[in-house]
């Protein structure tokens, strides 16, 4: 554990993201079977344990220490694992080690109710760093900042494999990945996986730049759609469906992998029907309407009833066996538009091409774009291959113009990692009408990013010196600060007190100009939402 919790200090500390990749790169290789593979799996957050809840984390240290010192100290850390680590109390027995894989095997096999005892013994067995990083593994929290594929991009630097064929492997092998690592060695073959349901890396796209202008001759356009991005894969009878992360999603969305009957694996945007006029379902809804069903192992006979999905789809990379991605776009768009007739009408269509005689044009349909289910433009190189990851020049993404509100900042609360010495997460409201009349300050959003390093300085000095209230970590402040706050739509929304729910709120700058008396109204927010 000792060498694991050294690497999870490190990454917390390195901002450097090639520094990162070394740090792990280095562990990998300096560190023996099976404990390097569950230590990959923890950075890629695939550790099937049944996480330790927080609330159960703080109980057991409040049974140990003050609870008012424990929740002060938390209060100033900004972080459970870390003040939990630190307050611990001394045992009386000598500190000793606990092997990584060790620590795992003991939480798999905890019966029901005996997680936390288990927890706590072996926290009386180690210091205050390992303790760090055995909290972390239980409570399914890492936050290291590092994302699976960048874990995976240092596995494949580390032993000189190509990233791309590390990534075709990796979801159908099972932490510690043994095989991996042998074959990464030279020390033996990976299993044969052609008949396998896999996952297979996405091709994605780099943002437009500002001043570019690409040849529509030699750019296809369509609509960037507003939903999750998935790949249908069916091999014999087994379907699966993959999120953009290689994360199985097909128990939430039933349906869909009941109605894919073709051997192909296919790229596609997952969407679910909005209602029209008359109840019937029609076109895409918001992705507020999505977000529902996302992360269930289970789904309703309501849920599926009155939020339907079904995809759009945009590529094929796979089909009867033959693999079509090093194949330009415009044969792939062609195999893929004579496969649709195969599909299930209701449940699969076709992402429309833009046509539009010059980039001018295009600029102009973006603009004019604001259908809920829409973010903005793909432009694909027609004679591009599909290659996993971003490569230069291929795709591009062409959002649209964000949406903005003037909003007041009502409630601060502490950040984690690097940022928790600082009040860095902001809730933030409209008027129900004008304050001079008796107009109160709802909630519509939440932002933690869209400002500087310096921004936030004087953001976390407003909040302690206009903090009228303490709720815990949160502090609520004086109304008086406006913030512009950038979002990508906006969507009604039952769960919210204002009846509004933002995506992608971040703050697009600070307005102490401006009153907080003259901030928007709910209603001038609503009315982007119709």
């Amino acid at each position: 554990m000792r060498a694991f919790a050294e690497l999870i200090d490190r990454l917390i500390y390195t901002s450097s993201r090639n520094a990162k990749l070394r740090l792990i790169g280095d562990y990998l290789r300096a560190t023996p079977d099976p404990d390097r593979g569950w230590a990959l799996a923890a950075l890629t957050g695939t550790v099937d344990l049944p996480a330790i809840k927080p609330a159960v984390i703080r109980a057991m240290i409040e049974e140990r220490i003050d609870p008012v010192l424990y929740r002060m100290s938390r209060d100033y850390v900004g972080d459970t694992a870390e003040t939990v680590a630190l307050l611990w109390p001394d045992s009386g027995k000598e500190y000793g080690d606990i092997g990584l894989a060790e620590a795992i095997a003991r939480m798999e096999s905890a019966k029901r109710g005996e997680g936390a005892a288990l927890l706590a013994t072996m926290l009386d067995q180690l210091p205050s760093d390992s303790r760090y990083a055995l909290i972390k593994l239980a409570s399914g929290a890492m936050r290291v900042g590092v994302s699976g594929r960048m874990a995976r991009t240092a596995f494949a630097e580390a032993f000189g494999r190509d990233l791309d064929a590390v990534e075709e492997v990796w979801h159908a092998l099972r932490p510690p990945y043994a095989e991996l690592f042998a074959w990464a060695e030279d020390r033996g073959e990976l299993p044969d996986l052609a008949n396998l349901p896999l996952f297979r890396p996405f091709m994605l796209a780099h943002p437009l730049e500002e001043d570019a202008t690409p040849d529509l001759g030699e750019f296809a356009a369509e609509w960037k759609w507003d939903g999750i991005r998935i790949q249908l894969v069916r091999r014999g009878d087994e379907v699966r469906l993959f999120s953009r992360g290689g994360d199985d999603i097909t128990a939430a969305f039933p349906e869909v992998a009941a109605d894919f009957a073709v051997e192909a694996v296919l790229d596609g945007e997952l969407l679910v029907r909005g209602s029209v006029q008359g109840g019937e379902k029609g076109g895409a809804a918001s992705f507020n309407a999505l977000q529902q069903r996302l992360g269930r192992k289970t789904v309703s006979a309501a849920m599926l009833r009155d939020a339907p999905a079904f995809v759009r789809l945009y590529d094929a990379l796979d089909i009867t066996g033959e693999d079509l991605r090093p194949l330009p776009w415009s044969e792939r768009r062609e195999r893929l538009e004579a496969l649709m007739p195969q599909l299930d009408a209701q449940r699969f269509d076709l992402s429309a091409l833009i046509d539009a005689k010059d980039f001018a044009e295009l600029a102009l349909l973006r603009a004019q774009a604001r259908d809920t289910a829409i973010e903005g433009l793909m432009l694909k190189r027609r004679d591009a291959p599909y290659v996993g990851g971003r490569r230069v020049g291929l795709w591009y993404k062409w959002k649209r113009d964000p949406l903005t509100a003037d909003c007041v900042l009502m409630y601060a609360q502490r950040g984690s990692g690097k940022r928790s010495s600082f009040y860095s997460d902001y809730t933030f409201g409209c008027w129900t009408a004008d304050p001079a009349e008796g107009g109160q300050l709802l909630p519509v959003g939440k932002a933690y990013s869209g400002f500087t390093d310096e921004e936030l300085r004087w953001i976390d000095k407003f909040v302690r010196a206009s903090t009228v209230a303490r709720f815990g970590p949160v502090r609520e402040v004086e109304k008086t600060l406006v913030f512009e706050v950038a979002f990508d739509s906006l969507h009604r929304s039952s769960r919210h007190k204002s009846g509004l729910a933002m995506r992608f709120p971040r703050i697009s700058r600070i307005r102490r100009d401006k009153p907080a008396s003259e901030a928007d109204h709910i209603a001038t927010l609503a009315a982007m939402a119709d």
